[in-house]
C-alpha cells in the first residue's frame, strides 16, 4: 500500500524539490550576474596559481636586476631629476601590468568563446553578454591589482621608490592595463577562427609601446618620427601617471588631465564595444 501524497497548502509552486526558488536565483543573477561571472574567472585561475606568484615575482626582480640594476650601473648622472632605478621602475611597473591587460585580452578572451565555450554555457542562464564582459573587467582588476602590488613590493625591496606615497601610482597603471583590455576583449570577441591575429597585435603594438612609450628613457629625447608611439599608448600615460605619483615627476594640469582622461576613455569606450561584441556573438 503506497503512502499518499502529502500536499503543502502554503508551498510556493515555484520553488522545487530541491528547494531551490529559481525564479530568485534568475533574478539575482540578472542583477548581479556580472559579479558571479567574476567569481567564477577567479577560480577558473586557482589551478594556475603557483604560477601566477612566479611570474608576479619573477618579472620584476628580472626586470629590476637587469633594466634597474644593470643598465642603471651604466647611466651616468640622473634621469628625469632622480637615479635611474626610481626613474625606470614606474615604467617597467607600467609596461609590466599594460603587457598582462593585453595578454588577458586576446587568447582567454577568444578561447572562451572557441574552445572552453564558457560563454556559451553562461548564455543559457539568465546571464546577460554584457554582463559577461563587464565580469571578465572586474576579473582582470583582481588580478592586475595584485600583480601591481607584487611589483611594488619587490621593487621597494630594490630601493626603488622614494616614499609610500609611491603606491598611488598604481590606480593609474591599472587604469592604464585596461585601456589595453577592453579594446582588445572587443576585438577578440569578434574573431571566429584562430590564425595571426594575437601575434600581430604582440608584435605591432604591445612590443613598440614596450620600446618606445617612455619605458627605459624620456619620451622627449627620442625622434619626433617615433614621440607618437608614446602619445596613442595608454602604456605611456600610465608611466607617466606613476612617476607623477612615484617621485613627483613635474607635469602641467593639463597634461596629467589628459594622462588620466585618455585611458579612462579607452576603458569606456573598449567595455561598451565588449558588451555589443559579445551579445552579437551569442544573440547572432
Amino acid at each position: 500500500m503506497t503512502e499518499p501524497t502529502r500536499t503543502l497548502p502554503d508551498a510556493d509552486p515555484r520553488v522545487t524539490f530541491t528547494g531551490l526558488d529559481h525564479h530568485a536565483l534568475a533574478a539575482r543573477t540578472r542583477r548581479w550576474g556580472w559579479l558571479q561571472y567574476a567569481g567564477y574567472r577567479q577560480v577558473a585561475e586557482t589551478p594556475f596559481l603557483w604560477t601566477w606568484l612566479a611570474v608576479a615575482f619573477g618579472n620584476p626582480l628580472l626586470y629590476l636586476a637587469a633594466m634597474g640594476l644593470g643598465l642603471g650601473a651604466i647611466v651616468q648622472g640622473d634621469v628625469d631629476g632622480v637615479r635611474y632605478l626610481t626613474f625606470v621602475a614606474p615604467g617597467l611597473l607600467a609596461a609590466t601590468v599594460v603587457s598582462t591587460g593585453a595578454q588577458f585580452g586576446t587568447w582567454p578572451i577568444f578561447g572562451g568563446f572557441k574552445w572552453q565555450k564558457n560563454y556559451l554555457a553562461a548564455y543559457s542562464t539568465p546571464m546577460e553578454p554584457g554582463q559577461m564582459a563587464l565580469g571578465e573587467t572586474a576579473a582582470i582588476t583582481v588580478r592586475l591589482l595584485l600583480q601591481s602590488v607584487a611589483f611594488w613590493l619587490v621593487a621597494s625591496l630594490f630601493g626603488a621608490w622614494p616614499s609610500p606615497a609611491s603606491l598611488l601610482a598604481l590606480p593609474g597603471v591599472m587604469l592604464a592595463a585596461l585601456a589595453m583590455f577592453t579594446p582588445l576583449m572587443a576585438y577578440s570577441a569578434t574573431i571566429r577562427n584562430e590564425g595571426l591575429q594575437f601575434n600581430f597585435v604582440q608584435r605591432l603594438i604591445v612590443m613598440p609601446m614596450f620600446l618606445f612609450a617612455g619605458t627605459f628613457f624620456p619620451l622627449d629625447v627620442m625622434p619626433p618620427y617615433l614621440q607618437w608611439i608614446g602619445w596613442i599608448s595608454p602604456m605611456w600615460h600610465g608611466t607617466q601617471l606613476g612617476r607623477i605619483a612615484s617621485y613627483g615627476l613635474p607635469n602641467p594640469a593639463w597634461l596629467t588631465a589628459i594622462h588620466v582622461l585618455y585611458p579612462l576613455v579607452l576603458v569606456v569606450v573598449g567595455q561598451w564595444a565588449a558588451a555589443r561584441a559579445f551579445a552579437k556573438r551569442l544573440v547572432g
